[in-house]
């Protein structure tokens, strides 16, 4: 990967996996600890956070596809290295959510992934990419299935900014 080329992008757009049995089958150690090493860093770094919630569905059993996927946010995270999250001082400390959903993303079972990002003085504070329990029927369920998630983590969200704020 030293070698590699860094990407602008940890997944490319309209990129779906599946299971593929007959896919080319990889190591599952080295895939294992590609993802976990991936997860560690998506504690600090949100931008990547969809494209290894994704990878992290096919541990069980890797093939040449999903190991793609996870070289592929690698040579992202070698491009942005010296990225980071910066909180500006002197803004105006407002919350803010954003929130987004792939309809129908998973070719497999039709289940959605929501994400959201809380950001504070303009840098992330919280962030979340996961599968949705349920099949929804339209993108309208899909949305507010996805906003409803969003809205029960903004809660927590909020009273960990209002102990931790500048008025503390």
């Amino acid at each position: 990967m030293d070698k590699s080329d860094s990407v602008h992008n940890p997944i490319v757009r309209g990129f779906k996996l599946t299971k593929d049995e007959g896919g080319v089958k990889v190591n599952k150690t080295y895939y294992k600890q590609a993802i976990g090493s991936l997860m560690y860093l998506t504690t600090t770094l949100p931008d990547m956070t969809f494209a290894v919630s994704l990878a992290s569905r096919y541990m069980e059993n890797p093939i040449a596809l999903h190991l793609q996927l996870a070289k592929r946010v690698l040579r992202y995270l070698k491009g942005t290295i010296a990225f980071g999250t910066f909180y500006k001082k002197g803004r105006i400390e407002e919350l803010v959510a954003y929130t987004d959903n792939d309809y129908a993303g998973d070719v497999e079972d039709r289940k959605n992934t929501s994400s959201y990002v809380f950001l504070l003085s303009s840098g992330a504070v919280s962030w979340s990419s996961r599968k949705q329990p349920v099949v929804s029927l339209s993108t309208t369920e899909a949305e507010f299935i996805c906003c409803n998630i969003m809205c029960m983590s903004s809660g927590m969200v909020k009273q960990s900014v209002d102990k931790t704020g500048p008025g503390s």
